[in-house]
């Protein structure tokens, strides 16, 4: 039978709600999970991760990030990646030069870092004189911090660890170059792929050639690296738009009928694979969700950072969660204006609220 938008709907779904029994095969299964340092309830990689690992607990990719195979660092976004992945993107050659002088504060800091091993930022502001400067958002940082962003970045440093949410960063090991670009390319596409497929065109298109991000010297590249990629994936056209997934896989497969009964209700980060991409989830639920953290308040539409909520095989509506006094609060929103009748909804509701306050460790959790 032909695919429909329903098809491809169900495949990313289904794909996506895997199900590991351990944080390091979830991570593995994923390859890269996306960043962000707000708490509302929790972080978003937190919020990801808690729908796919048996007992997650928010804050445990944290406490466990030193004793696992993986690093932080700049993919298509800031995030988490294996620590092989990562590798082929260093060393990178940002698109902004550092003067002499600006070298010279990172070479020391950087010895100073080699001496003591693991090091906290105060400590080097501690040590050396960097002063203040004006950050991206208008407000003053500390120079020394700013300074161990751009040695992040170029590879340098890597975190080691996190101190209160803080970054602790110890010296990179150097390595050479990969010593076939084009494959490692093809690699980091295919990462790009299997996370967020079924794509359309357009957005396969972007997300691709945001690999120049974190890796910055392969930018002429971009282009023949989304050549290749189309063409050895397998795709579809329907109503004007051609989408794209990985080989070997079938979206319409009866195996994904499932989705539209699981009786499961999630609520999804902002920065979830099933809803990441904006221009796939107008496609497949018939509205437009922002992301609004950074909006006016006056001028949000579903809240602070409102969490996409999966009912069936359906993005309903959305909720805000916060915590007050120890108690979590949880005030949803739906697109018809009321929940659903389906009288499964009432107890499932109930249960996601148990479990999110469960992994943010709340009593009755």
């Amino acid at each position: 039978m032909p695919l429909t938008l329903d098809d491809l709907r169900r495949h990313a779904v289904a794909r996506s709600l895997f199900s590991a029994r351990s944080l390091p095969q979830a991570l593995a299964r994923f390859g890269f999970v996306q960043a962000d340092p707000i708490r509302a309830p929790a972080r978003a990689q937190d919020l990801t991760l808690r729908h796919r690992v048996a007992g997650y607990r928010a804050g445990d990719l944290e406490a466990r990030y030193a004793r696992l195979p993986i690093e932080e660092d700049f993919f298509v976004n800031y995030g988490f990646l294996p620590r092989e992945l990562a590798a082929l993107m260093h060393p990178r050659t940002p698109r902004t030069a550092w003067p002499k002088s600006r070298w010279a504060q990172a070479h020391a800091v950087l010895d100073f870092v080699r001496e003591r091993g693991v090091v906290h930022p105060r400590d080097v502001d501690a040590a050396f004189d960097h002063g203040r400067t004006k950050n991206w958002f208008g407000g003053a940082s500390r120079a020394s911090t700013q300074l161990l962003d751009g040695m992040h970045y170029r590879g340098l440093v890597r975190t080691a660890a996190r101190e209160g949410g803080v970054r602790l960063y110890a010296a990179r090991p150097a390595h050479e170059p990969p010593g076939d670009v084009d494959a490692a390319l093809d690699r980091l596409a295919d990462l790009v792929v299997d996370l967020y497929a079924p794509l359309p065109e357009r957005s396969l298109s972007e997300l691709v050639r945001r690999i120049r991000y974190g890796a910055p010297q392969w930018t002429p590249k971009m282009g023949t690296l989304l050549a290749r990629t189309k063409a050895r994936l397998p795709s579809v056209a329907l109503a004007g738009t051609r989408w794209y997934w990985p080989a070997g896989e079938n979206p319409g497969t009866k195996r994904h009928a499932g989705v539209d009964d699981d009786g499961t209700l999630r609520l999804l980060a902002p920065f979830d694979p099933i809803v990441w991409d904006r221009r796939r989830f107008e496609a497949f639920w018939g509205w437009a969700y922002r992301f609004e953290a950074y909006t006016p308040a006056a001028k949000r539409q579903r809240g602070y950072y409102a969490l996409p909520l999966l009912w069936r095989g359906r993005v309903i509506g959305w909720a805000n969660a916060a915590v007050a006094e120890g108690r979590l609060d949880v005030q949803p929103g739906y697109l018809s204006g009321r929940p659903p009748r389906d009288a499964a909804f009432k107890g499932a509701w109930a249960a996601e609220q148990a479990r999110l306050a469960g992994f943010l460790g709340l009593d009755g959790g």
